[in-house]
């Protein structure tokens, strides 16, 4: 990423919001492709300045249509597109008073799954959701994957129309597609909604599988617990429905998997792993594996 693209953009979203130049540029969290910065002004006045470069440059439509629909998300101040290089100014929410727990995580993502669509965002519906295993499956013959793991994605693409059935009940609308803990902000004036910088229209039961992580071994179990708390939080009662012939959970943790495996299998095309082939292979492989059990191909 191009810093002095970035110091150009920050010069102009500062005069957008009517903010003055030369705040203290504070990192929070620095990326190749993004960065979020803290922005302190004289007098303990602060902003967050979020920047990206694309795919992850739509995250303003998508905060900006979940503030319409009423979903807690920090206020988009100003933003800004140039090219395929976003940079936005963000309400600071200060320091969370503590992490956020299931309940919470249930009550919220009912609340992102009722916003209906935002504009400029992909849709994952039926037909999309299918489409994915065969992407990967074309991606590990190119990067010269294992027999095992090219063997699995194959049995996903041959499956993936009668597993992705059912992909449209509800929940289906907002995704935010990297729902985990981190994804809220319980501060003192509540709770909100962040990241949204990869969130797309679908299944909302793949943020719900995404919430305890996929670092370990899926639970079934966890994740219908999980799916009975959003429920009872007010999701619709088809979240725990049988879809595509498979029982909920294992139907949001299967797909889930596939949604993960062709990102990392995509940013290995684009070139974004730098070095990190293997390792990422490695990933790509062992969620292939487990989609492949989940949804019992």
């Amino acid at each position: 990423m191009d810093t002095t693209d970035v110091t150009v953009m920050l010069s102009d979203l500062l005069a957008d919001a009517g903010l003055p130049r030369g705040a203290e540029r504070q990192p929070i969290r620095v990326w190749a492709r993004s960065g979020v910065e803290r922005l302190a002004f004289p007098g303990a006045t602060s902003v967050v300045f979020k920047y990206a470069e694309a795919p992850f440059d739509r995250e303003d439509h998508a905060l900006k249509a979940a503030a319409a629909a009423g979903l807690p998300v920090p206020i988009v101040q100003a933003a800004r597109h140039t090219g395929h290089l976003l940079g936005m100014l963000i309400e600071d929410l200060g320091v969370p008073v503590r992490e956020a727990n299931d309940l919470d995580g249930a009550a919220a993502a009912v609340q992102i799954h009722r916003v209906a669509s935002a504009f400029g965002l992909p849709r994952v519906g039926e037909t999309e959701l299918a489409a994915l295993p065969e992407k990967i499956a074309r991606r590990l013959v190119r990067y010269g994957a294992t027999e095992e793991a090219r063997t699995a994605a194959n049995a996903l693409s041959r499956a993936a129309q009668v597993r992705a059935m059912d992909a449209e009940l509800p929940p289906f609308g907002l995704v935010h597609s990297e729902f985990h803990p981190t994804s809220l902000h319980v501060g003192t004036a509540g709770l909100r909604v962040l990241d949204l910088a990869r969130a797309f229209t679908g299944p909302g039961l793949l943020d719900l599988a995404s919430w305890h992580g996929t670092t370990t071994a899926p639970g079934t179990d966890r994740t219908h617990a999980f799916l009975t708390t959003y429920a009872e939080a007010g999701g619709p009662a088809e979240a725990l429905a049988d879809r595509g012939g498979l029982d909920a959970a294992a139907w949001a943790l299967g797909w889930h998997r596939v949604w993960v495996a062709e990102w990392f299998s995509q940013q290995i095309g684009l070139g974004w792993a730098e070095g990190a082939e293997d390792k990422w292979m490695t990933v790509i492989t062992r969620h292939v594996l487990d989609a492949a059990e989940l949804l019992h191909v």
